[in-house]
């Protein structure tokens, strides 16, 4: 169990003078779980974070769960060491194996499923999300962006760095072979198309990834929200390698985050005229996947994300589509409406979404109703769920997701002035 940062304290002593009580006590038991119960000290210093009610470490969700910590950062130090220990941590599971998403918090070989032979005792699950690996990049350089803190840049981090970059640049000319993912007697989301292969493709400059920040299979390989996302985290990483001397590192990332910025002109976005849009997923060869899912990255989130701006003209055209009836993920229903995904049950939209929809919201109103319905369908829990029917609050998946709660937090010190740090 680690303490609640003095820090971390005094921003929700801020929220508090500004904040109805009860939201108060909502954000203060999402930062106190988060601290108390997902994070572990380890005896090498870095600290693990659990996902909530599963006992393992995702790369993307670690990095989404601490992100709110940066709005406590610029006092006394403690929140820019904590989350500096995280991405220690991340670093060196990413050094252990780059293509998993999920680790645990020792080799004990525990595993949602043994899927591969050689599956380190460390892995928990060995899915490869393109993600996970801006994931990695996002955490480590939005605190040194945003703080100046550099203890965690050390040599461990830019080995880790230089692994994820060989791994990038062969996944961007990705052989079928080479990563094979079958999981019998499962859904067929839980595992790729084709054979464990996945679908057919043409090489597009895109970087491949076998699964979506949901662990679900992608329909067509080339994730256009996670390589956009890598996009923005290459060109940190550019400038971060060129501050420290890496300039070998980062031609190789100069030349990686041209390449998919051309890439995703030319081959992510469908549509006609004014109604161009963002696809989800496309494959080379002309097909693109029109919708989008509620986990970040998601299109929906690309200003979170840092790719455009609020006011993106092809953002605000994709926005509109995605919270639409046209979009075949959003939901409507008696007690709420949002996006839904294939990974829960029908008519379950998730409480993550809503809390992007806000943290992306052009305008005041529609952040502040986003917060308001998150209060509203927690089925008297004070918790963010995975999932919560449209039509029935009090049927939702897992009681403890702290992604969900801590994106919630976000918002909350967004609507409220106290996120700016954390944007």
């Amino acid at each position: 169990m680690i303490e609640l940062a003095s820090d971390v304290a005094l921003l929700l002593d801020r929220l508090a003078e500004k904040a109805d009580p009860i939201r108060v006590e909502r954000v203060r038991a999402s930062f106190v779980t988060l601290f108390e119960d997902a994070m572990t000290l380890l005896e090498d210093g870095t600290i693990f974070v659990s996902t909530g009610d599963i006992p393992a470490m995702w790369i993307r969700d670690s990095t989404w769960q601490l992100r709110p910590l940066l709005a406590a950062t610029g006092q006394t130090g403690e929140a820019e060491r904590i989350i500096a220990a995280v991405s220690k941590r991340q670093a060196a599971y990413l050094l252990i194996d780059p293509y998993a998403n999920a680790f645990n918090i020792e080799a004990n070989s525990n595993c949602w499923h043994q899927d591969f032979d050689d599956q380190s005792p460390w892995v928990f699950e060995r899915k490869f999300e393109l993600d996970s690996i801006a994931a990695f990049f996002d955490l480590a350089l939005r605190l040194y962006r945003v703080t100046g803190f550099t203890d965690h840049l050390d040599q461990v981090f830019w080995h880790a760095a230089e692994s994820c970059i060989d791994l990038l640049e062969r996944e961007s000319r990705h052989e079928p072979e080479t990563y094979r993912f079958v999981r019998l007697d499962n859904p067929p989301h839980d595992q790729l198309s084709h054979d464990g292969f996945g679908a057919p493709f043409a090489h597009t400059g895109l970087v491949w990834s076998g699964f979506r920040p949901s662990d679900d299979g992608c329909q067509y390989p080339f994730l256009i929200p996670a390589n956009a996302h890598l996009t923005v985290t290459l060109d940190w990483l550019t400038d971060a390698a060129i501050e420290f001397g890496r300039n070998a590192l980062a031609k190789r990332t100069r030349q990686l985050a041209r390449a998919l910025t051309r890439a995703i002109k030319k081959h992510g976005i469908i549509g006609q005229g004014p109604d161009k849009k963002y696809a989800y997923e496309v494959d080379g060869l002309g097909n693109g996947l029109e919708w989008d899912d509620p986990n970040v990255p998601s299109l929906l989130a690309l200003p979170y994300l840092g790719w455009c701006g609020f006011g993106d003209k092809r953002y605000l055209v994709t926005r509109s589509w995605i919270l639409s009836m046209h979009n075949p993920m959003y939901v409507s229903g008696k007690y709420a409406t949002g996006l839904a995904s294939v990974h829960t049950p029908a008519r379950h939209i998730w409480p993550l979404a809503l809390a992007i929809q806000g943290l992306t919201a052009w305008s005041f109103d529609e952040a502040d109703a986003c917060l308001d319905l998150l209060e509203s369908i927690d089925a008297g829990t004070g918790r963010n769920h995975e999932s919560v029917n449209v039509d029935d609050p009090t049927e939702f998946t897992r009681p403890w997701f702290s992604w969900a709660d801590m994106t919630y937090a976000h918002l909350a010190l967004r609507v409220h002035g106290l996120s700016q740090r954390a944007d």
